[in-house]
């Protein structure tokens, strides 16, 4: 088995995003400026697009700034599902009462 290689910037964000509890959310930018790289919030989508442990390390938990949904590496359907089963209310793939819900 190979090994799993992750730069620094992938692993500082993977971290950032344990800390996010279970029923709640963060944005691609609020985790970007967490790892003090503000301007980094694409990159930071890049990084969770990486994550080796999900679901386990919640990337299914990063939305979009305005509470769309935005993507998942295994399908919006997925993370809907995931959400949902945490207490996240969606309708038309948006966070119903987001601002309640960030983290």
């Amino acid at each position: 088995m190979s090994e799993i290689l992750l730069t620094d910037f992938e692993k500082k964000v993977l971290q950032e995003l344990e800390k996010v509890p279970l029923g709640r959310v963060t944005t691609y930018q609020n985790l970007a400026i967490k790892i003090g790289k503000p301007k980094a919030a694409r990159a930071v989508g890049n990084a969770l697009n990486k994550n080796p442990w999900a679901p386990r390390v919640p990337c299914h938990r990063v939305v979009k700034s305005d509470g769309q949904i935005g993507g998942y590496a295994f399908g919006v359907e997925k993370k809907n599902a995931l959400l949902k089963k945490e207490g996240i209310e969606i309708r038309n793939n948006k966070i119903i009462d987001f601002e309640s819900k960030v983290f």
